[in-house]
């Protein structure tokens, strides 16, 4: 028999199931990480965690299944939206994540409205600049920490951070990106004149997939870190929201799904 893994990148832990096809879980493992607050409104948490704990929790939830590494068929992630993890050339994080929680990026928000106004900033990326939000995090770095923005290769959100540990592929998935204020909607694609209008470099963004998408495979590194099946396809994935969405059924017509957590979310189908 085939099976699935889900790996969610939350915000107090990570989470991993494996499941048959028809959705029964057969091994499931959560190991926790832990958060800084180093000054008011400051919440950050360190990249390598999420790692070390994603590994452990494969490892915990293949001895739980009992299952073969090679009976797993693919890899879907979920996690925690909105974070900035700056890595460099090599991969590695250049300082700890500001994550969605983290709220010192009032000064930023108020100036990417005044660098674009309101209404054409919701033209451009379907969102207002809000201060739990990617972009207004690597505004924040550019301005107060000059030299971890000129080092940085990508700016990767939480779960991709494990993606690319997972797979070596710098990438993301479309309902992800699309809460940085970064990623022009409605043509699907990371937004030329605000990536311009606020001097980050194109190439500093991973690129950008449908969360159906295979968007690489567990190297032979990951594997001997976590146990799976080196080649194990890994695909695009959701943020966490809008994996909740989907598996409340919002996908068929007439079933509305409303979140009511940090924020509150509507979805329908």
């Amino acid at each position: 028999m085939a099976y699935l893994m889900g790996i969610d990148v939350a915000t107090s832990g990570v989470k991993t199931i494996i499941i048959t096809p028809d959705g029964t879980i057969v091994g499931e493992a959560f190991r926790t990480y832990p958060t800084s607050t180093p000054n008011p409104g400051w919440v950050e948490q360190e990249p390598r965690d999420w790692w070390r704990s994603t590994a452990a929790s494969i490892r915990e939830a293949l001895e739980k299944a009992a299952i073969r590494p090679q009976d797993i068929a693919g890899i879907g992630l979920s996690g925690q939206m909105h974070g900035a993890t700056f890595v460099d050339a090599a991969g590695e994080p250049l300082r700890p994540c500001l994550i969605w929680a983290d709220t010192r990026t009032g000064p930023q928000c108020e100036r990417l409205e005044k660098l674009f106004g309101h209404e054409k900033l919701v033209e451009l990326t379907c969102n207002p600049a809000l201060a739990s939000f990617t972009a207004t995090k690597i505004m924040w770095v550019q301005e107060h920490q000059p030299e971890i923005f000129a080092a940085t290769h990508k700016v990767l959100l939480p779960k991709d951070f494990v993606r690319f540990r997972l797979t070596g592929v710098y990438a993301t998935e479309l309902s992800d990106a699309s809460g940085t204020s970064l990623l022009d909607v409605r043509h699907r694609r990371w937004s030329a004149p605000v990536l311009e209008g606020l001097g980050i470099p194109a190439s500093m963004m991973p690129e950008v997939y449908e969360s159906s998408f295979v968007s690489g495979r567990v190297s032979a590194a990951a594997a001997a870190e976590t146990g799976l099946a080196a080649g194990t396809p890994v695909v695009g994935g959701a943020g966490d929201v809008a994996a909740g969405a989907v598996g409340s059924g919002a996908t068929r017509s007439g079933i509305v799904t409303l979140i009511m957590g940090s924020g509150g979310v509507v979805f329908a189908g």
